[in-house]
């Protein structure tokens, strides 16, 4: 091998440590010091020296946090579903179906999701109020789908345009209707992009905090970013520091696990559509 091959391998390998230690360290970081306790949590340790889990059990004993994973839970997955299932009926349409105005439809979805959620936060406080939502989860759902469902209609009607139009042909040739060509032909095949949006708007609500803080008024309804960001005394050296580390490690778990089980699909959804044959 030339010796500007061996530089330029060397150079890269380099750089891909550098990433990876620069992503992945402040999680390790964090899982040490969720270990620590006491004056422990001052000390600088690359490496753990106690084994103590103690914050991981003060977490759940003296705070709601599993009342705010349940209703993480209950909010994120049902933030996913409902963001699927309008964003496949919404692509469907935009994507395949030719009527007037639909470019400017699409860009005004795009146009919604780029609004900062301060700008519409005033707004958004007086429905949920009217609605009656207000400390309630269902208050959260529909104030989180102001940006997971323009962006997954968006993603799925890009994905959904470059299925081969002989599959619907085909199918309309053997009299399906639209729910089943969408259903049957069109949903095996978006499986990849239907993964990827899922995630990203999973994770998306999972992590949203100014909405949640907004609209919840006890810890009970409350979800994982506001119960963490709460977790404080009354001055920052009473600030319970372990305890922060140990539910921000809970946190962050579930996201890569997600992340590991369906990555095979995630790279398959980003990549799809990439090359036309």
């Amino acid at each position: 091998m030339k010796p500007g091959a061996i530089i330029r391998r060397v150079l890269f390998y380099l750089m891909v440590a550098i990433i990876v230690v620069y992503a992945i360290f402040p999680f390790y970081y964090a899982i040490i010091s969720s270990l620590k306790s006491g004056t422990g949590l001052f000390k600088i340790n690359y490496f753990p020296v106690e084994w103590k889990f103690d914050n991981y059990v003060s977490v759940f004993r003296e705070y709601s946090f599993g009342y705010n994973i349940l209703n993480s839970v209950v909010v994120s997955f049902t933030v996913v579903a409902i963001s699927l299932f309008l964003g496949l009926t919404a692509a469907y349409a935009l994507g395949r179906i030719q009527f007037r105005g639909r470019g400017a439809l699409l860009l005004t979805i795009l146009g919604v999701s780029m609004f900062p959620q301060v700008a519409v936060l005033s707004g958004m406080f007086q429905l949920i109020r009217t609605l009656g939502l207000y400390n309630n989860v269902l208050g959260l759902i529909l104030s989180y789908m102001i940006f997971t469902l323009p962006f997954t209609v968006w993603v799925l009607t890009t994905f959904i345009r470059e299925l081969p139009k002989e599959l619907e042909e085909a199918a309309i040739m053997d009299g399906a209707s639209p729910w089943i060509i969408l259903r049957r032909v069109f949903m095996p095949l978006m499986w990849p992009a239907m993964v990827t949006t899922g995630l990203l708007a999973f994770i998306a609500a999972w992590n949203e905090f100014l909405f949640a803080l907004t609209f919840t008024l006890n810890n009970q309804k409350r979800t994982v970013p506001v119960g963490i960001g709460l977790m404080s005394g009354a001055s920052q050296h009473e600030l319970p520091w372990g305890n922060i580390m140990a539910a921000s490690v809970i946190v962050t778990l579930p996201l890569i696990v997600l992340v590991l089980i369906f990555q095979r699909r995630i790279v398959s959804g980003l990549t799809a559509g990439a090359v036309k044959g």
